[in-house]
C-alpha cells in the first residue's frame, strides 16, 4: 500500500464465517497487540456491521464476515497493491507467508 496511499503501509484483510467469529479475531488481535505494546489509534465496526476496523498507524486491519468482504471488494479497489498472503494453520494457530 506505500506506494498507493498515505493511509497506511498494509493492509489486513481476513474473514470469519459469522459473527462471534467476527468478534472473537478482533478481540484476539486486541489483546496480542496490546500485550506487545503497540499502539491501537482507533477501532470501529463492533456494532453489527459485519465489518471491524483496526486502526494501527502504519497497519490497518480489516475483518468481514465473508457477504461484507465480497460486497465492499478492498482487494479490488486496492488491486495495484503488492499482496501478501498469509495462511494460518488452525490446529497449531501458527501462520506461513505464500
Amino acid at each position: 500500500m506505500q506506494r498507493l496511499t498515505t493511509v497506511a503501509d498494509y493492509f489486513v484483510i481476513a474473514s470469519a464465517d459469522n459473527r462471534v467469529q467476527l468478534r472473537a479475531l478482533a478481540d484476539e488481535t486486541l489483546q496480542g497487540l496490546r500485550q506487545a505494546g503497540a499502539t491501537i489509534h482507533h477501532k470501529e465496526g463492533y456494532d453489527e456491521t459485519g465489518w471491524i476496523l483496526l486502526d494501527l498507524g502504519d497497519v490497518v486491519v480489516h475483518y468481514f464476515l465473508e457477504d461484507r468482504r465480497e460486497f465492499y471488494g478492498l482487494e479490488r479497489l486496492w488491486g495495484d497493491a503488492l499482496r501478501v498472503e498469509v495462511c494460518a494453520d488452525r490446529a497449531t494457530g501458527s501462520s506461513q507467508e505464500r
